[in-house]
């Protein structure tokens, strides 16, 4: 015996009827014991029904409904696969970060991401270059790589007070990453009292970091985990030796603090 489940889209029956079957256009059920059914008479013309458990009896399956349609939005199908298609393009292209930048690096800045940086897992790295060798893209590069495979979704730059609008610049203009400047009216006017944990993207000052315990401790909150904290200047944040007696600065100790947030930490330094 037919039951109610059994009437689906494009299903062909008996019975509602006198001496003709009819074709199924949609079900809307109503709880689990009846159903409003539209379908389409031999004349082509809509009528529905509303049946009711006692009502299997009398109808009788001539072809059963497909158990989907093709009526699907095609431009979302294309989205989706277009997604996809992007998620996994870092499986097919192997300098992905490159095509998809406004750059042109040289060889030794492939180099430096893709053969000495990218396969070391965790990244525990130094970048020493000559000035003007182009240590930004490289470490660009990285971070829109990371992000390509999934690797990296926070990120921290930590540089001093001069640069941090060329590397808000640079970073937008180059590689699209919309990272955002720590200030102090920004950290006040924080919705959750953290302004850390309320971007993903940030680049913050040196000395702010280092010379403030407030915001030493919101950066070290237990939920502020990074995936890259990238240090430029690093060599400002070096220890003094004098008389045979090393003297941490306050910019080694943030170093220190810095190094035990992140998953992968990066050094820069000309």
């Amino acid at each position: 015996m037919m039951k109610l489940e059994d009437l689906r889209p494009d299903a062909t029956i008996r019975g509602l009827l006198p001496d003709a079957a009819v074709t199924v256009v949609s079900v809307q059920w109503h709880g689990s014991s009846a159903l409003t059914l539209v379908y389409r008479r031999p004349d082509g013309h809509l009528a529905d029904e509303i049946l009711y458990r006692h009502d299997e009896p009398r109808l009788e399956i001539i072809e059963v409904g497909r158990p989907w349609s093709f009526d699907g939005d095609g431009a979302l199908f294309r989205l989706v696969a277009e997604a996809h298609r992007i998620r996994l393009a870092h499986l097919f292209d192997p300098v992905l970060a490159v095509h998809t930048s406004l750059v042109d690096p040289l060889p030794h800045q492939i180099t430096a991401v893709y053969e000495a940086m990218l396969p070391r897992q965790p990244l525990r790295f130094l970048l020493a270059d000559d000035p003007g060798a182009g240590k930004t893209i490289m470490a660009g590069l990285l971070i829109k790589e990371l992000i390509a495979r999934g690797d990296l979704k926070r990120c921290l730059i930590v540089c001093p007070g001069s640069l941090v609008e060329q590397w808000q610049d640079e970073l937008s203009r180059r590689f699209h990453l919309p990272f955002e400047i720590m200030t102090n009216d920004k950290m006040e006017a924080a919705r959750t009292g953290n302004w850390f944990l309320e971007n993903d993207l940030a680049i913050a000052r040196l000395d702010k970091l280092s010379r403030n315990e407030d915001v030493q401790q919101k950066l070290s909150a237990p939920d502020c985990r990074y995936d890259l904290i990238v240090c430029d200047e690093a060599h400002k944040m070096s220890a003094t030796v004098f008389g045979g007696e090393i003297k941490y600065t306050k910019r080694y100790r943030l170093g220190q603090i810095l190094s035990g947030l992140t998953r992968h930490f990066l050094l820069m330094t000309a």
